[in-house]
């Protein structure tokens, strides 16, 4: 049996979560979230718990099994809490503005960029190097945060460039003087 599936998801007070079919529908005071399971896991509510089975042993099953409950525990926690990822610009002449909504990015090219977030996700801007990325779907802030970094990678020689807070870069030896 799977360890982390056959474990009860407790509804926190204030959120209401509706199984209709294979949606599941969390509702909560930041917002409400839906995932559709896979076909042979099973979804109950039992008074303030969610309860997440499989039919059999099938490899299928074992695998779906955790992960099914997991995706409904972060909705959970999504529409309570919410989540955040921070980024950190570092370089020289490196650094970040909020524009309305949008924030922009001086990053050493020969442009400014010009970042939208996408629906859901808001960007805050701390100081003129720091970034947060926050919002209710972990899939979608860890994605918005991946493809922000993306822009220009941490490199390894000097460390410059756009990094996860608390993400540590391995710094390569330069070229050997004589």
């Amino acid at each position: 049996m799977s360890r982390i599936g056959r474990l009860p998801i407790d509804i926190p007070a204030g959120v209401t979560v509706e199984v209709s079919g294979r949606d599941v529908q969390v509702k909560g005071p930041k917002g409400e979230l839906s995932i559709q399971i896979a076909r042979p896991i099973e979804v109950a509510v039992q008074e303030n718990q969610i309860l997440v089975t499989r039919p059999d042993d099938e490899r299928e099953s074992r695998s779906l099994h955790g992960l099914t409950r997991t995706l409904i525990n972060n909705n959970i926690i999504g529409v309570t809490q919410g989540y955040t990822k921070g980024l950190e610009v570092v370089g020289t002449g490196y650094r970040v503005a909020q524009k309305g909504g949008s924030v922009e990015f001086a990053l050493g090219f020969s442009h400014p960029v010009l970042i939208e977030p996408p629906a859901g996700i808001t960007l805050t801007v701390e100081g003129n190097n720091k970034v947060t990325v926050s919002g209710i779907d972990k899939q979608a802030v860890g994605e918005a945060a991946a493809n922000i970094r993306k822009i220009r990678k941490p490199e390894p020689y000097k460390g410059k460039g756009i990094r996860y807070a608390g993400e540590v870069v391995r710094r390569k030896a330069g070229k050997a003087g004589k």
